[in-house]
């Protein structure tokens, strides 16, 4: 996403930290307005009692030193012209206001929009408190981020409830299955299972809704019995391919490098990718969320791997789709799956699937065990809700060329459809 940046000295610390505005179009910015609008005047209006698990929330802010401090710093940081956007629409006023806006959110699914805010709520919500010093801090530190994982998970099975569907409506503007979001994703009915004439489009909650699958047939697999061929894992947009990769760098600086050994969470794996490739590409709120093994092998390891939920490079200041431009960053952070997998081919041998949770996306759900063998296209999980990125490792050995279907790699990238080449080795 663009952005115009806004640069003031934030309070206390008199280091300069950039703060941004998405520049959405008109209509998309008002949306987004209207959104967090509405959603602190339904949360003051109704003070509704907090839930069990955003109490522990609280509980846990107030009684740990170093989270009531980021906690209160975080909101007192953001600069006081800032403190309401541009615009002068209200803001999140403090930490209370902050639990109760989530409170309110953990019981309702998200409505569609055309907004960043559509697959990022709660992102929106801490969208200027992520910027500062403080809020930095905070969402590194794994006491705070244990604290968020319990939040998510509580949230994550109310969107696989049946009182989750609500939103798979057809209002034209905020429902899933409405004349907008019908827009945004064209050809819904007839690429996706679905039952078009039920109720729901026959889905059973949300996260059935958002973990939906293609129809036979909609994304053929190239060259299904050339080892050569790899094909892209996700429904995704090419961020970066990188060359050379090193064991440790300096992720976090603007250039955000890849860290080899940060990323893998010191597998014993690790060092035999150093001076290899990492293709990098991501998942809108709208993509299929399912991954697919882009080579034919044999799954050598698979697990999950806790992380980060809102961190994002300070490098890049402030956004409310801010995980968009900490893409490399959060690589070395989030939450994540790794998945090994000891290819058929030998030019290749082993390579690495890594899904990156960004936000929301809390959950990296693995579908395969080690041992399994798996053919090029077959799946090997999913996200659960939100947008999402994810990296293919490659050692130094294999020799690549990358077809990118005609563009660049980068934010204003569009999706390669899932099982079309991405590359042939050498």
């Amino acid at each position: 996403m663009e952005t115009t940046q806004f640069t003031e000295t934030v309070e206390n610390n008199g280091i300069e930290t950039p703060f941004r505005v998405g520049s959405w179009l008109p209509s998309d910015q008002k949306i987004l307005q209207d959104w967090m609008n509405n959603l602190i005047e339904v949360t003051d209006k109704k003070q509704m009692a907090l839930l069990p698990v955003i109490e522990d929330l609280k509980a846990f802010i107030e009684n740990d030193p170093e989270a009531f401090m980021y906690f209160n710093l975080m909101f007192s940081q953001v600069p006081k012209k800032y403190r309401k956007d541009p615009s002068g629409h209200r803001q999140v006023r403090d930490y209370h206001h902050m639990l109760q806006l989530f409170n309110t959110i953990m019981t309702h699914a998200p409505e569609f929009n055309t907004t960043g805010v559509v697959g990022f709520p709660i992102n929106a919500i801490l969208d200027w408190s992520m910027g500062t010093e403080a809020g930095y801090a905070a969402f590194l530190s794994e006491k705070v981020n244990k604290q968020l994982k319990k939040m998510l998970n509580e949230w994550a099975i109310f969107l696989k409830s049946a009182d989750s569907r609500a939103v798979l409506n057809k209002d034209p503007k905020s429902g899933w299955l409405g004349r907008d979001a019908m827009k945004a994703m064209p050809n819904f009915d007839t690429e996706f299972i679905c039952q078009p004439d039920q109720e729901y489009h026959g889905f059973t909650s949300w996260d059935n809704f958002f973990t939906r699958e293609f129809r036979p047939g909609q994304r053929p697999l190239a060259s299904p019995n050339d080892d050569n061929v790899i094909t892209n894992a996700c429904e995704s947009a090419p961020y970066r391919i990188a060359k050379n990769v090193q064991l440790r760098d300096r992720f976090w600086i603007k250039a955000q490098p890849y860290s080899l050994e940060h990323m893998m969470a010191g597998d014993p794996f690790t060092e035999k990718f150093v001076g290899g490739t990492i293709y990098q590409a991501f998942l809108s709120a709208l993509s299929y969320h399912r991954w697919h093994s882009p080579i034919s092998g044999t799954i050598v390891k698979a697990y999950t791997v806790d992380g980060t939920y809102y961190a994002e490079a300070i490098s890049e200041g402030y956004d409310d789709a801010g995980p968009n431009d900490s893409q490399g960053y959060i690589t070395e952070l989030a939450a994540r799956a790794i998945i090994y997998i000891q290819a058929d081919n030998p030019k290749i041998g082993l390579m690495c699937f890594m899904p990156v949770g960004m936000a929301e996306v809390s959950s990296c759900d693995i579908t395969v065990y080690e041992g399994q063998h798996v053919k090029k296209g077959d799946q090997l999980g999913m996200f659960h809700f939100g947008g999402s990125t994810h990296c293919l490792f490659f050692g130094p050995q294999v020799k690549l060329e990358f077809d990118m279907h005609g563009q660049k790699p980068g934010l204003n990238s569009s999706n390669i459809p899932l099982k079309s080449k991405i590359a042939t080795v050498l």
